[in-house]
């Protein structure tokens, strides 16, 4: 391993993969650390939303929704494998906000950028619709409009694959735990944790002419703990969780709910056998990492469901949930709700120069990764112009002759349609999974498979060898809770007995659970 880069990124959240990966399209040798996994926390704990933001029109934030509108598309076009377009419905309640209030907010939300892909909003007829069929018989009037799906957590690893692919290097469960500064030259001390029960290894010592602070809700303590700063930005930690239940409806659109205290839920279908329904805004006290769902914040989200949907829902019908700590901008806001999701970037050059990101949403993170290359690059010299904006993601090549998808969601039918001839022998299930999951690397996960038998051991139901060897070689996999919880969610259709064979696997090659 190298000792000298241009740039260290510290954290592997969807910020820092994503600047490492504009970075090293610039042309700089850049290094990523991530103390954990690759979007271990927040990154990996959103609503799984390309969105706009509808309810931040509410709070005059027209500045953030419109770069976060312009994005949809090309996040769409970027990685239609992992991303596909999704409908919204908003049974209209007369006791919230009036009718006239929605339009109004809709078609700014239709105006505000410009759409090829999505198709713009309409109000409709619950009595008719088939949205209606799920929701209790009071609610007659309600609107349709667009937004988008992402695999959050995959979104990261893509990001991470192509800046390593650009020439990064990429260093998962690898903690920077101190930096020092001079005029040149950053020093950084990293150390790497052991997998399973192995030693520590010895800190690595490298050098880079500049340092970008991109650790989500402890860019703050980093700043302090690591770097020696006395005087930084104030951060909001703000906590979401969400809760999946067993799907509570048969169609393919999601809903949108407002809520008595004006805030909105989501329910949205998740993994074709379940309902996602979140989030929340609570203060986040005690350890950033640490984050869990409480009982409130559960029988909130089942209480403003149960508003709408015929089919009551309660904590006994959860089977997983999860919580992630936001890291706001602090804007002096009462309400954590309307706690601006816009971001900040700091760069200071008074030394080697440093770049902090404050803040930030996953739908905005291309342009934040963009920004910040903007700012830094000319620092170290460089004045390559931004390029991710017409370059797909790793297996998102889907266009005619492998360029930026047209139209995202027929792109990605075709391929699938031309995935199941080549490899008929695949299930018809696997193989959908495989190209959601893996796109056009489909054909680099089963280079030398011509049978399911070439695949090997079944280690889990529908889970071989071949593929968690591929996710321990090419994704940073280190552990079961890497795989079944963020690269898939493959943990919710599985039982203990099953999650544990997939341990075992990782056990024997001797990593584990440590590095979950």
């Amino acid at each position: 391993m190298r000792t000298q880069y241009d740039v260290l990124v510290v954290g592997g959240g969807i910020n820092g993969a994503g600047i490492a990966r504009e970075l090293a399209g610039r042309g700089l040798s850049v290094a990523l650390c991530e103390k954990d996994d690759l979007a271990a926390h927040t990154s990996s704990a959103s609503t799984k939303l390309i969105h706009g933001g509808l309810r931040y029109l509410e709070y005059r934030e027209f500045g953030l929704v419109r770069k976060a509108l312009q994005e949809r598309e090309v996040l769409l076009r970027n990685a239609p494998h992992i991303m596909w377009p999704l409908r919204f419905v908003m049974p209209h309640d007369a006791g919230m906000r009036p009718a006239w209030i929605i339009r109004l907010g809709l078609f700014l939300y239709d105006h505000l950028a410009h759409r090829e892909v999505l198709p713009a909003s309409c109000a409709i007829n619950l009595d008719e619709h088939l949205a209606g069929e799920a929701l209790k018989p009071g609610f007659k009037k309600g609107f349709v409009y667009s937004d988008g799906w992402v695999d959050d957590a995959r979104l990261v690893v893509l990001n991470a694959m192509d800046a390593q692919e650009r020439g990064a290097v990429i260093l998962t469960h690898t903690e920077c735990v101190h930096v020092e500064r001079a005029a040149d030259w950053w020093t950084a001390t990293l150390q790497r944790r052991g997998a399973g029960e192995r030693v520590p290894e010895q800190p690595i010592r490298i050098q880079a002419r500049a340092l970008v602070n991109a650790a989500g809700p402890w860019a703050a303590q980093f700043l302090q703990e690591h770097a020696q700063f006395r005087d930084t930005r104030s951060l909001r930690l703000v906590k979401g969780s969400h809760i999946v239940v067993k799907k509570l409806y048969t169609h393919p659109m999601a809903y949108i709910f407002q809520n008595t205290d004006r805030r909105m839920t989501f329910a949205i279908p998740y993994e074709d056998d379940f309902t996602l329904i979140g989030t929340t805004d609570v203060e986040h006290q005690g350890a950033i990492g640490g984050a869990e769902m409480d009982a409130a914040e559960c029988a909130y989200m089942c209480e403003q469901v149960g508003r709408y949907f015929k089919q009551p829902i309660s904590a006994q019908d959860v089977v997983w949930s999860y919580s992630g700590v936001r890291p706001l901008l602090d804007d002096a806001s009462g309400n954590p709700a309307a706690v601006t999701r816009d971001y900040r970037l700091d760069l200071d050059t008074s030394q080697a120069p440093l770049l902090s990101v404050w803040g930030g949403k996953i739908t905005t993170y291309r342009k934040l990764a963009e920004q910040a290359a903007d700012q830094l690059c000319p620092a170290l010299g460089n004045h390559a112009p931004g390029w991710t904006e017409h370059v797909p993601l790793p297996g998102g090549d889907m266009g005619s002759q492998g360029s930026l998808s047209k139209n995202p969601a027929a792109d990605f039918s075709h391929f699938l349609q031309v995935a199941q001839q080549r490899y008929p022998w695949l299930p018809e299930s696997l193989c959908r999974r495989y190209a959601r999951a893996y796109g056009t690397r489909l054909d680099v996960l089963l280079a030398s498979a011509h049978e399911i038998a070439d695949l090997g051991q079944e280690v889990a139901p529908a889970l071989y060898h071949t593929e968690l060897q591929y996710l321990l070689e090419q994704e940073w996999a280190l552990s079961a809770a890497d795989v079944l919880w963020r690269r898939s969610k493959l943990g919710l259709h599985l039982s203990a007995q099953e999650r544990q064979a997939v341990a075992d696997w990782f056990t024997k090659r001797g990593v584990g659970e440590t590095c979950a």
